[in-house]
């Protein structure tokens, strides 16, 4: 409790909330996530500028009413349970009280699950919030202009919980993992950074990666 007798959004003495973005970039790269939260670095190209355009209107703070539903945006949350915090793109409250968070991705929909996982951690962060069951959320994918729903099953919220407790102790250990080189990493903003073609390599090219980074 703080001074005004509510609750804090953060447990005295745990440890400091994980974005949530950085679960989507450990299921997509463990490696990325990282070189993110333990090294401290950023980057940005093309597809970082795109997301963020495609966010644009999403990330202003407020709301508005659209054919009966309000419209949250860029609505912070937060699971002390959990240890995560963040903000959702967009969070549809309807008549009957239900919610409902839309993430807005700037690509079609991808092979992977971490845009599912990240969106249900969402769901876990906004039913510790407003203390009600989250049935569903939606993504809306802007290079095709659809809007997908993503059930929130036990088998999802399982998989995410899991996620993010292998992301705690990843980043408690302070350990980067080492590079796995694949076609997307070239569309990675921290390619130039991670050097997959040479860090994924054995022996002396491994050791030269490793002074590399030391210096």
């Amino acid at each position: 409790m703080n001074s005004t007798g509510t609750p804090n959004s953060q447990t005295e003495g745990a440890p400091d909330p994980l974005p949530l973005s950085l679960l989507n970039d450990f299921l997509y790269c463990p490696r990325r996530a990282a070189l993110k939260a333990i090294e401290g670095w950023w980057g940005e190209n093309q597809y970082t500028v795109q997301g963020e355009l495609s966010h644009e209107r999403a990330d202003l703070p407020g709301y508005e009413v659209a054919k009966g539903v309000k419209l949250l945006r860029a609505l912070p949350v937060f699971s002390d349970r959990l240890g995560l915090s963040g903000k959702c793109d967009i969070v549809e409250q309807h008549h009957d009280g239900s919610l409902c968070p839309v993430e807005y991705k700037k690509g079609k929909r991808r092979r992977f699950g971490n845009d599912d996982a990240q969106l249900c951690a969402q769901a876990l962060c906004l039913e510790e919030m407003f203390s009600r069951p989250l049935l569903y959320g939606a993504i809306f994918h802007a290079a095709s202009k659809r809007r997908r729903e993503v059930e929130f099953t036990p088998q999802l919220r399982k998989m995410t919980e899991d996620a993010i407790g292998d992301l705690r102790r990843m980043v408690e250990a302070g350990a980067v993992p080492p590079a796995v080189f694949k076609a997307a990493c070239e569309a990675c903003s921290l390619y130039h950074i991670c050097l997959p073609q040479v860090t994924s390599q054995p022996g002396h090219f491994a050791r030269a990666a490793q002074e590399l980074f030391r210096i």
